[in-house]
């Protein structure tokens, strides 16, 4: 059974009137100055563009405005490093289903070490009860290889019937891996999960029935993932790699 028919958020709402100038960052952002409102799929939502398109900004500003840690967690989680994320989620309005999440998780690849490491802070607290980290598989993250710790948290922490918005989880996956990731997705969208998704990965977009938003320069719009600037880069790489790479490693000659 998919989460299709009741979403844990519907859309998001950019608070327009509220901005005072889209001069400066993250408003200069082309996909902040077209956006109003955008319908997220009940299922797996997933942006994709070129760096500096703005789409790790928008998916922090709606994991902050859905409750979550700017350095990602549980919705439990509450502790800061530092300040590095923008004030998009001031301005940024969640629009939520009628079903409440039971479980949820903000995954920042960038910032997944902070979270492992507040995990191994918390289970030295001596507040009994069972251990955080064996909701993870019982081995300390650190303890495990990126790959191993990533995969150990979407194995063993995702349960279900949750809300996780992901940035950039194929960071530390080989296309292998990846692919297991695929399942999984599939196994927990089974089991009524909404998932919003940040990522570079053609694999990863391949999900089926995932809703693909890409964004550009020209601000942000529905695409299939033949049709992404992603794909058409790998798929011209592979068709013809030699052509690709000798204009790109002799075009001075």
């Amino acid at each position: 059974m998919s989460n299709s028919s009741n979403p844990y958020i519907r859309r998001i709402v950019l608070k327009q009137d509220e901005i005072e100038s889209y001069s400066e960052y993250p408003f200069h952002l082309p996909v902040l100055q077209k956006l109003h409102e955008l319908d997220l799929h009940p299922n797996v939502t997933i942006f994709m563009g070129e760096n500096g398109m703005g789409k790790s900004t928008l998916l922090e500003a709606i994991a902050i405005a859905s409750g979550f840690n700017p350095e990602g967690g549980t919705l439990n989680f509450s502790f800061s490093t530092f300040y590095s994320h923008s004030i998009l989620e001031r301005y940024i309005k969640v629009i939520k289903g009628a079903n409440r999440p039971k479980d949820g998780f903000f995954l920042r690849a960038e910032t997944f070490y902070n979270v492992a490491s507040k995990i191994e802070e918390l289970d030295r607290e001596p507040l009994g009860g069972k251990r955080i980290i064996d909701s993870y598989g019982g081995l300390s993250l650190h303890a495990q290889s990126h790959v191993e710790s990533f995969f150990s948290l979407f194995s063993n922490r995702f349960g279900g019937n949750g809300l996780y918005i992901l940035d950039e989880p194929e960071a530390a996956l080989s296309p292998l891996r990846q692919l297991s990731m695929l399942c999984r997705l599939q196994e927990l969208v089974n089991k009524d999960s909404q998932f919003i998704i940040a990522t570079h990965s053609p694999i990863l977009m391949a999900y089926p029935g995932a809703k693909l938003i890409e964004l550009t320069k020209e601000g942000l719009h529905e695409t299939v993932l033949e049709d992404t600037g992603h794909y058409q880069i790998m798929k011209q790489f592979f068709h013809d790699k030699e052509r690709m790479l000798h204009h790109l490693l002799h075009e001075e000659e």
